[in-house]
C-alpha cells in the first residue's frame, strides 16, 4: 500500500463513516468502491481494509446505541451468519474487481423490490436465520450487504434508532467473519506481512469512530419519515455509479 492509497482510504473512511452513521448503510458501499478502484490494493487487501475499518465503525456505532438493539433477532441472525459463511468456505470461486464493483451495482437496487409483498421480518426467527444466511454471503463476497439486510427490517416494528443499532450489531459480525475469510488465503500465501499494517488500522479507528458519532448526531435530529425516504435514493445513486464502473472496468 503506497502512502497516497494510504491518506486516500483514511479520508474516506471518515467520511463514509459519518454516512453510515446517519443511514446504516451506503457509506460501505462507498467505501469498497474506493478501494477497488485504488491499482495498488488488491481484491482481498480491500476486503480485509474494509472490513477492519467497517467493523470498529458498526461497532462503535452499535456501543453509541446498546440500549436500541433487539438482541434476540441478532441472536438468530448470528446462527445464519456462521451457517452462511460456512458455506462459502466451500466454495473455491472469488470475484475479480470488475464482478465486485458488479455486486456493489447490483446489491442497492434491492432497496426497490415490493417490500410490502415480500413479509420478511428479522424479528420472525426464521427470517432472522434466513437474513444471516444470505447477508453472511453477500457481504463477504461483494464487501458489503447493506440494502440485502434492509428488506428484513422494512416490516419490523422498530423505530429508526433500533433499526440502525440492531443492522450495526449484525454488520459488524459479518465484517469479522469477512476478514477472517478473505484473511486465511493471504496468510497460506504470503504469511501474515501480507496483511494491511497495524499502523494503518491504527489510525483508521480513531477516524471511523469521530465519522460515526458525527453521523448520529445527525441522526439524533432526523425524522423516520425523512430518514426513510433519503436512504433509499442515496443507495440507488451509489448503486448506478458502481454499475458504471463495472462497465468501465470491463
Amino acid at each position: 500500500m503506497t502512502s497516497l492509497a494510504a491518506l486516500i482510504i483514511l479520508s474516506a473512511s471518515a467520511v463514509t463513516a459519518f454516512i453510515s452513521g446517519i443511514f446504516g448503510m451506503a457509506g460501505g458501499i462507498i467505501l469498497m468502491g474506493v478501494l477497488i478502484a485504488l491499482p495498488s490494493v488488491s481484491v482481498a487487501e480491500a476486503m480485509i481494509i474494509h472490513g477492519a475499518i467497517q467493523m470498529v465503525a458498526n461497532g462503535w456505532r452499535a456501543f453509541l446505541l446498546r440500549e436500541h438493539i433487539d438482541w434476540t433477532a441478532m441472536r438468530r441472525y448470528s446462527l445464519g451468519a456462521l451457517i452462511g459463511v460456512g458455506g462459502l468456505f466451500a466454495v473455491t470461486w472469488q470475484p475479480d474487481k470488475q464482478q465486485v464493483y458488479l455486486l456493489l451495482g447490483l446489491a442497492p437496487l434491492l432497496i426497490w423490490l415490493p417490500k410490502e409483498r415480500m413479509h420478511l421480518d428479522i424479528k420472525r426467527r426464521p427470517d432472522a436465520v434466513i437474513a444471516g444466511i444470505l447477508v453472511q454471503g453477500l457481504n463477504t463476497l461483494a464487501g458489503v450487504a447493506g440494502p440485502l439486510l434492509d428488506l428484513f427490517f422494512v416490516r419490523a416494528e422498530m423505530d429508526r434508532k433500533e433499526i440502525v443499532a440492531t443492522k450495526s450489531m449484525t454488520q459488524m459480525l459479518s465484517h469479522i467473519i469477512k476478514i477472517g475469510f478473505w484473511s486465511v488465503p493471504v496468510v497460506s500465501a504470503a504469511g501474515w506481512a501480507a496483511l494491511p499494517p497495524i499502523w494503518f488500522l491504527a489510525a483508521a479507528i480513531p477516524i471511523a469512530m469521530t465519522g460515526t458519532w458525527l453521523g448520529g448526531r445527525v441522526l439524533a435530529i432526523m425524522s423516520d419519515v425523512n430518514f426513510k425516504a433519503w436512504m433509499k435514493y442515496l443507495v440507488t445513486a451509489i448503486g448506478l455509479v458502481m454499475l458504471l464502473r463495472a462497465a468501465a472496468v470491463y
